[in-house]
């Protein structure tokens, strides 16, 4: 993989080629992996040499040890990069994103939490200078104690491409632990809200040229939705979710029949942008979901080696107020400054990090656990 990233680089100087761009950048993060544990490699093998020569002086030799020790601890954590830049990049991973939040159990509180994670998602990305919209924010009809309809459903749309590969793994339930305003007894309650995290597949890029055309043609493809196995109704704009709310016919519902999928949409006034948007969220769920699928039966291959699977259904974070304390159940990292995670500081950064880390371990497990099926087979 080095060698075709070096030889890439070669030609790409010669003549630009927007393929081969791509490639090399796939191929970087092993390359640069593989050129830092090199260096330590050749560090060691000079330190060592130092020390079993007889005329190396005393003083000389002291700062050779203390190098080498200090290379040695170094090296764990260039080869963990290094094996972890081996681990199989999704294949969405260069998408934007659509981020879907919807409350859980915990009544008016989960509505709360569900608002105040969107804000922190909406925080991080501006201070990530990711372009965002708000694709989707609707409230029930019920008014909460605060006076305002709560939180229903919202969906974030983040434009910047490689997104999806930088938000994956906030997929899953978000757990809060804290005494609501409303509680007089001041009883601590359990409320949970559901993050999905999708690829987006936007069909046009900013000049207008299309792109991912054969892809949405193309039956083979995960973007591909037979129009005949989707059902469109249109209606009014009702309750206090729609943006918009209106008397013409503009919202715009899709039945995914095959699936069951539903998609509603009325945020906006017109029943042509409604439309637009729903198709892009269909579209997204779907492919999803064929990718979730196929992951599926990966893990029913890896579960005799103990290997987990990231579900969207699995409780992943917990955010304790009166701790002041985030943990997230997959890596094991907790954070104890909960105000400024909420503020999408470094605090979540490194959560996410941590997160990226740990899925990077379990695909590389992955990888061991079919190498080693396939080898009984043979």
């Amino acid at each position: 993989m080095k060698a075709e990233h070096d030889r890439l680089d070669r030609e790409i100087s010669d003549s630009f080629s927007p393929k081969l761009a791509k490639r090399i950048s796939e191929l970087r993060g092993v390359a640069s992996a593989l050129e830092e544990w090199d260096r330590a490699q050749t560090s060691i093998t000079e330190l060592h040499t130092l020390l079993e020569d007889a005329s190396t002086d005393t003083e000389l030799r002291q700062l050779a040890a203390d190098d080498l020790n200090s290379v040695d601890e170094e090296m764990d954590e260039l080869s963990k990069r290094l094996t972890l830049s081996l681990a199989p990049k999704d294949p969405f991973a260069e998408l934007p994103c659509l981020l879907e939040i919807r409350p859980g159990a915990g009544g008016d509180e989960a509505a709360i939490f569900a608002s105040e994670l969107l804000r922190m998602y909406k925080t991080y990305c501006a201070r990530r200078k990711f372009r965002v919209s708000l694709l989707k924010y609707e409230t029930t009809t019920k008014e909460s104690s605060g006076g305002d309809a709560p939180l229903a459903e919202a969906i974030l749309e983040i434009e910047t491409p490689g997104t999806y590969g930088e938000l994956r793994t906030e997929a899953g339930v978000h757990r809060v632990q804290r005494v609501p305003a409303t509680e007089s007894k001041g009883r601590t309650h359990t409320s949970a809200v559901s993050v999905v995290v999708l690829p987006s597949f936007p069909t046009s890029d900013s000049e207008g040229q299309d792109l991912l055309e054969a892809d949405l043609t193309d039956p083979t493809s995960d973007y591909y939705v037979n129009v005949t196995d989707v059902r469109v109704d249109t209606m009014k704009s009702s309750g206090a979710g729609g943006q918009h709310v209106n008397t013409t016919d503009s919202a715009v519902r899709l039945t995914h029949i095959p699936s069951g999928v539903v998609v509603n949409m009325q945020d906006s006034r017109s029943q042509h942008q409604n439309r637009k948007k729903a198709w892009q969220v269909l579209r997204s769920r779907l492919a999803q979901a064929k990718r979730d699928a196929r992951e599926e039966e990966r893990m029913r291959l890896r579960r005799t080696a103990g290997a987990q699977n990231m579900g969207r259904e699995n409780k992943i974070r917990t955010y304790n107020w009166g701790q002041q304390r985030v943990t997230d159940h997959r890596s094991g990292v907790s954070v104890h400054d909960l105000d400024d995670v909420m503020e999408a500081g470094e605090g979540l950064d490194r959560i996410i990090e941590s997160v990226k880390a740990w899925l990077g371990e379990q695909e590389i497990q992955a990888l061991i656990v079919e190498d080693e099926l396939a080898s009984e087979k043979k």
